[in-house]
């Protein structure tokens, strides 16, 4: 038995508890998300056991791939891509800002935890984390519990617009890539809500350009591809206004995440999404988005 970061005791890695979706968009959501097992994302987190679902960032180490025709490039371009995944992680727990051991964290959208598990290596802080799939909570927990820190960092089943954390409890909160699932202005009314004052909000999101005029036929595709609904970057900084999130860092990723795409198009986990992801970086119809704000 270990304790909850609430204090009441449970049992180590036990099933989610899954609570009824709140509309049939959720339980699209949760299905999608129950069955999906892409080696894209298991087998680069079987590199060093952090499981993530977002994209990378940074130069690709050509060095360290070497030649394509040896026997080992393919294990060592997987290799590569987590490296470049974990550095997006790191660069989103950057902008977090000084975290304390006693502060608590929430991960919203969490997935299988990876981004949990690097928050609290790195501030020694209580992470806790949310997602619609019990699959995907379950393998959070489970993973936390083989690390030994199933105390300080914990999965739930459960909606993000609705969190089950008092007002101000949160030092510091994120989506990263979870945020094109839900409105924006719901969102960030939570996120406050959970957030202490001065606490900091970060994202890292796709979002379509409002130069290009609409979202182009690439965004479609990205949108039909996860079943989910991409928003503008006016949107988020529009929404983050109306509830007292104050931008401190927007940062275009843009160039950053190009390599990621690439190295991703040549291996043997490509999903078939890769083209849009590359043509609508270029064309700029798309861009990866950096946005740390702060609770005021």
């Amino acid at each position: 038995m270990t304790t909850d970061l609430t204090g009441t005791a449970a049992t180590d890695a036990a099933p989610a508890v899954i609570p009824a979706p709140a509309t049939p968009y959720q339980d699209d959501i949760a299905r999608y998300w129950n069955n999906e097992a892409r080696p894209v994302n298991l087998r680069l987190g079987d590199v060093d056991g952090l499981y993530h679902h977002h994209y990378g960032i940074g130069d690709v180490d050509h060095a360290a791939l070497g030649d394509p025709a040896d026997a080992g490039y393919e294990a060592k371009l997987i290799a590569e891509l987590h490296r470049l995944e974990s550095a997006q992680a790191e660069v989103l727990l950057d902008h977090l800002g000084p975290i304390r051991g006693e502060d608590t964290l929430v991960d919203a959208g969490c997935g299988r935890g990876g981004s949990m598990v690097m928050a609290h290596q790195r501030f020694g802080c209580s992470v806790e984390g949310l997602t619609l799939s019990s699959t995907q909570a379950d393998f959070a927990n489970k993973r936390a519990a083989e690390l030994g820190i199933a105390e300080r960092v914990r999965a739930r089943v459960c909606n993000m617009l609705a969190m089950p954390f008092e007002t101000g409890q949160a030092a510091g909160s994120w989506n990263n890539e979870s945020s094109m699932y839900v409105d924006l202005h719901d969102l960030f009314a939570e996120h406050s809500r959970v957030l202490a004052v001065g606490g900091r909000y970060v994202t890292i999101t796709g979002c379509w350009n409002p130069r290009y005029g609409q979202p182009s036929k690439w965004v479609s595709q990205i949108n039909a591809h996860f079943e989910c609904n991409i928003h503008s970057r006016r949107e988020y900084l529009r929404a983050m206004a109306d509830n007292r999130l104050v931008p401190q860092a927007v940062i275009d990723l843009t160039p950053q995440t190009l390599p990621y795409w690439e190295l991703r198009a040549t291996s043997s986990l490509v999903t078939g999404i890769e083209e849009a992801f590359i043509n609508s970086y270029k064309d700029g119809s798309f861009q990866y988005v950096l946005i740390a704000a702060d609770r005021v």
